[in-house]
């Protein structure tokens, strides 16, 4: 059986859209990245994205660009995914204690 996290694709956002939307250039890109922005797999997208290194298209909210700055500034990363992953489960924790927090 497969695990979940490799079918994130079968619940991103973009599904149904045609792919030509997602390899564009220029201005229209901000609409590709608008597809993204409340997509529920961002995170693993984004984190293919990098892992597999690929140039060309919008993934995770993120153009071609915008990851080869990213790669850039963080060289060292050898997996983009676990990184990614870490960094959503403890900004998940930080905001499930300032709720606990308020409502106190």
């Amino acid at each position: 059986m497969a695990d979940s996290r490799d079918t994130w694709w079968e619940r991103a956002a973009c599904r149904t859209t045609d792919p030509e939307d997602l390899f564009v250039e220029g201005a229209a890109q901000a609409g590709a990245k608008r597809i993204c922005s409340a997509c529920v797999v961002r995170t693993e997208c984004l984190s293919h994205a990098l892992d597999q290194r690929i140039e060309h298209g919008v993934w995770g909210g993120l153009t071609e660009r915008e990851r080869r700055a990213l790669l850039r500034r963080r060289p060292t990363v050898t997996s983009w995914r676990r990184l990614l992953e870490t960094a959503r489960a403890e900004h998940g924790q930080r905001a499930a204690q300032g709720q606990d927090a308020a409502a106190s």
